[in-house]
């Protein structure tokens, strides 16, 4: 008689999608002796987005966040995403890096890797299969599902075959956007199952309100395991609920054997949990059939809302939607999923912003159209390619190829900041943050960004307080939202400006000291002192983001067209360029610097 197995994603991808990936593990741990008794075949609760997340945003470990979770679920496997040459992060790493990520990974007790490419391109995960076979864990080899002119039932089959000769011990058809329908679900899964002798796992996203038809067609069809999540971070763009599903299957051939009632207990406690995180949820979580045109993850609308509305220019969500798949053809049809999600999301953004069509390209693009991220699943636009990147040569074989070994060249980067061989790991991932992190660790000043408290009336010091405030002919918008003990020498104050968490510490001898997120507060300050473009020459940003290089000094004598700054916006570079040839006349920005497109960053005086 078939049992169907369930992976519960609570721990990873749920909050994830829709939460921005911000739980923090002390709201984890008390409620993984109940998850561990229930009986998964697996719980996801690493990779992904966690491990930035970890470092950029809540300041704890991620190696020491795994080592937890293995502490707390001794009866459980768990399970992680990895992105094949990727990794966690958002660049292809040398193949001594991604063995060592891998090796540390198994030793902290990780069981089962889900390993895939954003391009499907098999070469990818390669190295990533051997270095999870090498340590003895559960290879998934993926299949990461998108609907295109150049993409078919044949193709996805053999991708199957190609992981199943790969050694990959089980399948996972990765529905990342919700893109499948019931009877597509069910011919996919016969097909791969009667070419197949390997477990098929489904992971659908619940975005265009489908995935449970999905899920109870997969099953029917020969799927062996089916990806779910709590019901009270259930729907819209994370999964299915577990109970649902348990609930669906009871009593039938397919029983999962899971105790129902347990399950509900779980989900209770996280909807609870979820109203400490409220002010991570997104307005686009609920069912969105558009899915099914645009092919747009859910938790990648979530961020293109952001940045619409910090550039406020919300009311043009419409408008990026409908570009994205132009976007997307012009690259050739790649699945969107991380990183490509972001590629094509970031450029999109910046098209319709621009009102110019690559008029700026990120450097991400440029790299993509090169080869760089690997083969591009169908043609991409010759225009676009030659004026991205000129007569650069195409990258043929697997990026990789190209990488020479890089762990003993990072390990002396990061020098004595690094306690062990994980925090290299930690650096490698995210040069910038890593270091920060880091750095911040050895001075004792690791603090979390600050949670908001519940909306609505509030008794005490801790009632949000709004209001505006003028710094330098600059209006902000302030709401302090949290305030530590009263009676201490030093008392933080949590603020959002301009809906940016900041921090200040207040001492009682009437000075303000800023310490952490509030230097933020003190750039906001400054940036309201740069001039606003108002001729030829000054240098601007299409998007607000932060600035990663300042490439000219003040002095130098650059060209039409030059690459003068860097900048970071939605995780992707750009290189801004110099509008006219001429002298560098004024420097406004420094490495590290929040940067809005209405100031103007450098001003060229013209030849």
């Amino acid at each position: 008689m078939p049992k169907i197995n369930v992976t519960e994603v609570v721990l990873r991808d749920a909050h994830q999608s829709l939460l921005a990936t911000r739980l923090r593990l002390e709201d984890m741990l008390p409620i993984c002796p109940q998850l561990d008794a229930i009986g998964y075949w697996s719980l996801e609760c690493w990779g992904g987005a966690t491990f930035d997340a970890c470092v950029r945003f809540l300041k704890e470990d991620p190696w020491e966040r795994l080592g937890k979770f293995r502490e707390a679920l001794p009866k459980t496997r768990l399970q992680m995403l990895l992105r094949g040459q990727n990794l966690v992060g958002y660049r292809h790493y040398s193949d001594d890096v991604v063995r060592a990520f891998v090796r540390r990974a198994a030793a902290y007790g990780m069981d089962v890797f889900r390993i895939f490419d954003a391009l499907n391109d098999l070469r990818n995960i390669r190295t990533a299969v051997e270095a999870t076979k090498a340590a003895g864990k559960h290879a998934q080899g993926t299949i990461c599902y998108t609907q295109s002119p150049v993409h078919d039932l044949a193709g996805f089959v053999r991708m199957g075959q190609e992981l199943a000769q790969m050694g990959c011990d089980s399948i996972a058809l990765k529905d990342m956007a919700g893109l499948l329908t019931p009877y597509v679900t069910a011919e996919l899964v016969r097909a791969l199952k009667d070419t197949l002798d390997l477990p098929l796992h489904l992971h659908s996203h619940a975005t265009s309100g489908l995935a449970e038809m999905c899920h109870l067609k997969a099953i029917e069809n020969g799927c062996d395991t089916i990806d779910t999540a709590i019901s009270s971070l259930a729907g819209g763009t994370s999964h299915p609920p577990t109970e649902s599903m348990v609930a669906a299957l009871r009593g039938t051939r397919y029983d999962t054997g899971l105790n129902l009632e347990l399950i509900q207990q779980v989900g209770i406690y996280f909807y609870q949990v979820r109203k400490r995180y409220h002010q991570f949820e997104s307005e686009f979580t609920g069912v969105d059939t558009r899915v099914q045109v645009n092919q747009v993850p859910g938790g990648m609308i979530s961020n293109l809302a952001h940045q619409l509305k910090e550039q406020q220019a919300l009311e043009r969500m419409s408008a990026v939607l409908e570009e994205i798949p132009r976007v997307r053809k012009d690259l050739g049809y790649p699945p969107l999923v991380t990183p490509t999600s972001q590629i094509v999301g970031t450029q999109a953004v910046i098209n319709v912003l621009t009102d110019q069509r690559y008029q700026t390209i990120t450097n991400e693009v440029k790299l993509y159209l090169q080869g760089r991220y690997g083969r591009a699943p169908g043609p991409v636009n010759p225009t676009l390619q030659q004026q991205a990147i000129g007569n650069e040569e195409l990258v043929e074989c697997r990026p990789a190829d190209l990488l020479p070994p890089e762990l003993e060249r990072l390990t002396q980067a990061i020098g004595p900041l690094a306690l062990t061989d994980d925090d290299v790991l930690t650096y490698a991932m995210f040069p910038e943050v890593g270091r920060a992190f880091l750095t911040q660790r050895a001075a004792g000043t690791l603090q979390p960004e600050p949670l908001e408290p519940p909306p609505g009336p509030a008794a005490g010091e801790h009632a949000p307080t709004e209001f505006n405030i003028a710094v330098h002919g600059e209006t902000y918008h302030v709401k302090v939202t949290g305030a530590g003990q009263k009676g201490q020498t030093d008392r933080h104050f949590y603020l959002s400006i301009d809906g940016v968490p900041e921090e200040v510490v207040v001492e009682t001898l009437d000075h303000v000291v800023l310490t952490g997120g509030a230097q933020g507060a003190i750039k906001k300050a400054i940036a309201g002192r740069r001039p606003k473009p108002d001729k030829p020459g000054q240098v601007t940003t299409a998007m607000p983001g932060n600035i990663v290089d300042v490439l000219v000094k003040e002095g130098a004598t650059v060209t039409a067209g030059q690459p003068v700054l860097v900048a970071e916006a939605m995780k992707m570079e750009t290189e801004i360029q110099a509008p006219i040839a001429g002298t560098v006349s004024a420097v406004y920005v420094i490495k590290g610097d929040a940067v809005n497109p209405d100031e103007v960053l450098l001003e060229i005086t013209p030849a």
